[in-house]
């Protein structure tokens, strides 16, 4: 029965470390069209999330957290909007450097990740109801 539990702490802890995930997709996608206010500020830059094996010394698992969350240095695209407040001498305004497609690919991923965890803790917790079951 311990070794259902760890299953069931470790699915836990990358449900975590997904949510998490998800969470910095999501701002990345609502901040996807946000423009700069001045020629002279930077547009919204896009967020990474990096993830880390975490050994649990009480039960001897590896566990998923996330090691942190830090931005993508990628230079900013430009667009020709000469009518933009934050438009340069040549008429370009620099847009976040976020890409709407992958960002999606990424959410469905940490999606996936996240159900699969799910389900190795319904499984864990029915197969751990069986055993207590047969033990009555």
């Amino acid at each position: 029965m311990d070794d259902l539990n760890k299953a069931s702490l470790v699915a836990v802890s990358g449900m975590k470390a997904q949510s998490e995930r998800i969470r910095v997709v999501s701002e990345n996608i609502a901040n996807a069209d946000s423009l700069p206010s001045s020629p002279d500020s930077l547009p919204y830059r896009r967020k990474v999330v990096t993830f880390r094996n975490v050994l649990d010394k009480a039960n001897g698992n590896s566990l998923v957290q996330v090691k942190k969350v830090d931005v993508d240095r990628s230079d900013f695209p430009k667009k020709y909007d000469p009518q933009h407040p934050a438009a340069d001498s040549n008429g370009y305004v620099m847009s976040p450097n976020i890409n709407p497609l992958i960002e999606l690919m990424d959410m469905r991923e940490a999606q996936r990740s996240y159900e699969a965890n799910l389900n190795v803790v319904g499984v864990s917790k029915t197969m751990l109801s069986h055993t207590v079951d047969m033990l009555k």
